[in-house]
């Protein structure tokens, strides 16, 4: 099992009320499991993802990932865990805008310790990979949007990660760059990696082999593969 919660909560004060972002009594996504986390704005996905992402501590309640209770370790031990096994994608992508697009794959590269031939080469081929191997030296405004998307992405597998967590990675696509970024999400998959995806867009959501249905912070429903793919 990659992830357990076991009666996480996640609370927060507003205007002297605690409100209920996220509650879950018992949650298991399992290795190789690709779920879409789907639900109205404010239902508590993102505090799902942050708190899967070791970003955010729960209120109450554990979350287990690869029999290591997450909350229960030191900031630094957590900070090596996410450099190790997660890797992040986010809407807004968060490439540093002075860097081109190969010094950007490069940057957890270098915070990993890895040599600085090795990074070059590793990121170049993972630029490759994701076919962006003609806009090495192309800095993020010097690209489109989908090809910003595709940079980030090869950054997230730079460490080669087993989880991939993934918070409306096609919300600012167009078509064409959509369905690169999910035939890419599927290869992953294909490859035995974990891929959490919080999205409001139902193609995307249906790629996925489950569903997590959130509503007002809590799981209502979860889909199967078959009932995933036919909502």
């Amino acid at each position: 099992m990659m992830y357990r919660l076991e009666d996480v909560t996640k609370t927060y004060s507003r205007r002297g009320h605690k409100v209920a972002a996220f509650r879950a009594e018992s949650l298991e996504i399992a290795a190789g499991d690709y779920v879409a986390v789907v639900g109205p704005s404010g239902s508590g996905k993102t505090t799902l993802l942050s708190i899967l992402g070791g970003m955010l501590s729960p209120s109450t309640g554990r979350v287990w990932l690869d029999g290591a209770s997450l909350y229960d370790l030191t900031t630094t031990q957590r900070t090596r865990i996410r450099r190790e096994k997660i890797g992040f994608v986010f809407q807004t992508f968060n490439l540093v805008p002075y860097l081109t697009a190969v010094e950007n794959v490069q940057v957890p590269l270098y915070l990993a310790g890895v040599a600085k031939n090795e990074q070059h080469e590793r990121a170049v081929a993972l630029l490759e990979q994701v076919g962006l191997g003609d806009r090495l030296d192309h800095k993020p405004s010097e690209m489109s949007v989908g090809q910003q998307q595709r940079v980030a992405l090869a950054r997230t597998l730079a460490n080669a990660p087993p989880v991939i967590l993934a918070d409306e990675p096609t919300g600012n696509l167009d078509s064409d760059s959509r369905q690169r970024v999910l035939d890419f999400f599927d290869e992953l998959h294909r490859d035995g990696r974990t891929i959490v995806m919080v999205t409001h867009d139902s193609t995307a959501a249906g790629r996925a082999q489950r569903k997590l249905v959130l509503c007002d912070g809590a799981v209502s429903t979860t889909l199967s593969h078959v009932q995933a793919r036919a909502a």
